[in-house]
């Protein structure tokens, strides 16, 4: 006889299947609006700001949007579906393209501010892609579920810097202005793919029940997967942020910048056709330790010199180190909730990720301009060791859990 449970199993595995080569698609098209904001947002900072200091708030301001739009995202998932929430997503990135190219034409920096927020909250809902491909399937597949819509990312790195060398001088003198225009159309074709993407509007039994947030938060599986995700992704974008403005004022040109910054968005999310098999293998908590030592790795890289192939080298392992730690923290925070939480407890991980990620990355331009290179690379290193030791103590912790405790916090979560 057939098992019912492995049946329901592999038709919710199909499902998600079918979801997951959408959602990759929709990764593609929106990653390509980050990669155009953060190859040319400190340049267009620089020109437009009344200082050089505040030449990365227009990066900064997209990553508020992040950090503003993931608890909206989770809510309105919860409420109205996550199509509904895609939807609006990508209506902010189609609108984040116009306003762009408005605050160049104009020579508006205020008006950018607004344009890259506008491009975080899009690039907010982008995060709820990776937990929406795990909607449903069995806990084996939800791991490669999550690293494959990352993977869509790969195309992201390909299309966003290529797109900016293509379009960035059609406006002359506006440099980069069509850029704008030409990214706010991907986002009106990134709506179209999602809105194909089955993920059904919430029924009434679906929302209740489910445990305090406060209760799930205070697990410290969930600490140590929230803790690494908010090292790893800060770090990451520390780096990333001050690199293209670094390599200007070391005398390297724009296409430089946009060749590092290609193949770092290539590095961010090409692991991910194997990460899933390698949490799968090794258990989370050590790909997400490799990932943290990769990106310690990165910056020490980026110590050495600051030719070009040490900034592209940087970039590149610390974006291999992101992918594997900030994956690797998303599949500990599946491990954390029941079915019924999932959305305000995966809104509540991204927004501490993404919280953090905006107080750091308003400090990046003050950091670069002020102390130079290597101490953006040297700021790396206490919050790895940080999240190492977490890790290792959450692990130590899990070792000494009495079996039946084991067993019953899995009956909480529902697996």
């Amino acid at each position: 006889m057939v098992d019912a449970t492995a049946t329901c199993e592999i038709s919710d595995d199909a499902r998600a299947r079918s979801n997951v080569w959408r959602l990759a698609a929709a990764q593609a098209l929106t990653g390509a609006n980050a990669a155009v904001i953060f190859a040319t947002g400190a340049i267009i900072g620089a020109q437009l700001a009344p200082s050089v200091a505040l030449a990365t708030v227009p990066i900064s301001m997209y990553v508020v949007g992040l950090a503003a739009g993931t608890l909206p995202t989770g809510a309105i998932a919860r409420r109205y579906g996550r199509r509904a929430s895609f939807m609006i997503g990508a209506g902010c990135g189609a609108a984040a393209g116009a306003l762009g190219a408005l605050a160049i034409l104009y020579g508006s920096f205020a008006l950018f501010c607004v344009a890259t927020f506008l491009g975080g909250l899009y690039g907010a809902v982008a995060q709820s892609y990776r937990f929406a491909a795990a909607d449903g399937a069995s806990a084996d597949y939800r791991p490669k579920a999550v690293s494959w819509v990352m993977a869509g990312g790969v195309f992201a790195g390909v299309l966003g810097p290529q797109l900016v060398q293509w379009t960035m001088e059609i406006w002359q003198p506006y440099l980069f202005a069509f850029s704008y225009v030409v990214q706010a159309a991907v986002a009106l074709i990134a709506m179209a793919v999602l809105w194909s993407v089955d993920a059904p509007k919430p029924q009434p039994a679906d929302l209740a029940g489910g445990r305090p947030l406060l209760q799930i938060v205070r697990q410290p599986r969930f600490i140590a997967a929230a803790l690494c995700g908010v090292i790893a992704y800060p770090m990451m974008n520390l780096v990333m942020t001050s690199a293209p403005l670094a390599m200007q004022m070391c005398g390297l040109p724009v296409s430089d910048s946009n060749f590092g910054l290609q193949w770092h968005i290539v590095a961010m999310y090409a692991p991910s056709f194997v990460t899933g098999s390698l949490i799968a293998r090794f258990g989370a908590p050590r790909v997400v330790a490799l990932g943290l030592v990769l990106e310690a790795a990165g910056a020490s890289i980026g110590i050495m010199g600051i030719s070009a192939p040490h900034f592209w080298a940087t970039l590149f392992v610390i974006g291999v180190g992101w992918n594997f730690a900030f994956v690797g923290a998303s599949a500990l925070v599946l491990e954390t909730h029941q079915p019924s939480e999932k959305n305000k407890v995966q809104a509540f991980n991204d927004f501490l990720v993404f919280g953090m990620m905006a107080l750091g990355s308003f400090s990046s331009g003050q950091l670069l301009a002020n102390y130079g290179w290597t101490t953006v690379n040297l700021t790396v290193f206490p919050p790895v060791l940080l999240g190492l030791i977490v890790l290792a103590i959450s692990g130590w912790a899990k070792s000494r859990k009495p079996i039946a405790a084991q067993a019953v916090e899995l009956a909480d979560r529902g697996v």
